[in-house]
């Protein structure tokens, strides 16, 4: 068996080629060290340094245990780390909208949960509008959700290109007020929608308010009208409309995470894990 002692008395010895200088770093007596390489040697049953009165060398076999030693004290190192830290304790009010909850998040919550099973999580799930104003009452720690017009607070993490869909088949008539299905007030994607709208010179009418994206979702179904959602949500039933090209170009959203000014430890570890995350991933439709 490879005793961890004598493995780090070795590669003091092996960086230093002195045995009486390993002895003065690790405080041991020069006849410990000697004692802790020879039973390294017998254990191995290889001669690991060549020594006489003025030079001290390793040999072949010394320099390959010299590799795995660094490996296996490393790892140790690693492991002693992670079980003396406190275990996180505590719980993290963390807000999402709908579209990153249908997405990546749970496998980001399912690893958070596995590295701190004792951090109570608290997820609300809403408009981002709504998230905001949550935040700033205090109301939650964390946000995931898209970044408010005119508000640069928050880290990206990534972007995606909003889509018109309606149920499949559709042909939307051009000629008519477009008929919207859109999220409540307060709504980035709603903002968005409207200002390209406006912007483009088309008139619309909203025929159908939800409260989330997939209230919006089965109101398309159901062929009250057209909506929007990011690219990389798909949608079962949904499709672009046959004339989506002439309907105005929408433009990307920017999704970010945003943190309350003062966060317990336990909720800085989830925001660094998110920053962390590759959040774009394999995206989940319904």
């Amino acid at each position: 068996m490879l005793n961890p002692i004598w493995l780090k008395t070795f590669t003091t010895v092996a960086a230093c080629h002195s045995f009486t200088e390993a002895g003065r770093q690790l405080d041991l007596t020069q006849s410990s060290v000697s004692e802790h390489i020879r039973r390294l040697e017998e254990s191995v049953g290889r001669r690991l340094f060549v020594r006489d009165t003025h030079s001290l060398a390793m040999t072949p076999d010394g320099e390959a245990m010299l590799a795995h030693a660094s490996v296996i004290l490393q790892a140790l190192a690693r492991a002693e780390s992670q079980f003396r830290a406190p275990r996180l304790k505590g719980r993290v009010r963390l807000g999402s909208s709908d579209d990153v909850a249908l997405g990546p998040l749970p496998t980001v919550l399912a690893a958070f949960r596995d590295a701190h099973p004792d951090v109570e999580l608290e997820i609300t799930i809403g408009m981002t509008g709504k998230l905001y104003e949550l935040l700033d009452a205090g109301s939650i720690d964390l946000l995931v959700g898209k970044r408010r017009l005119g508000d640069r607070r928050g880290v990206p993490l990534f972007t995606g290109r909003l889509e018109w869909l309606a149920r499949t088949g559709t042909l939307v008539d051009l000629s008519q007020p477009l008929p919207l299905i859109l999220v409540a007030e307060p709504s980035v994607t709603r903002a968005v929608v409207l200002d390209a709208l406006a912007e483009a010179g088309f008139s619309w009418q909203v025929v159908c308010t939800s409260s989330s994206h997939s209230g919006c979702i089965a109101a398309a179904r159901g062929g009250l009208g057209i909506t929007v959602r990011p690219q990389y949500l798909a949608a079962r039933g949904l499709t672009p409309p046959l004339n989506a090209a002439s309907l105005p170009t929408l433009p990307s959203v920017e999704f970010i995470a945003l943190a309350a000014r003062r966060l317990s430890r336990p909720a800085g570890t989830l925001l660094q894990l998110l920053y962390d995350s590759d959040l774009r991933g394999s995206w989940i439709g319904e």
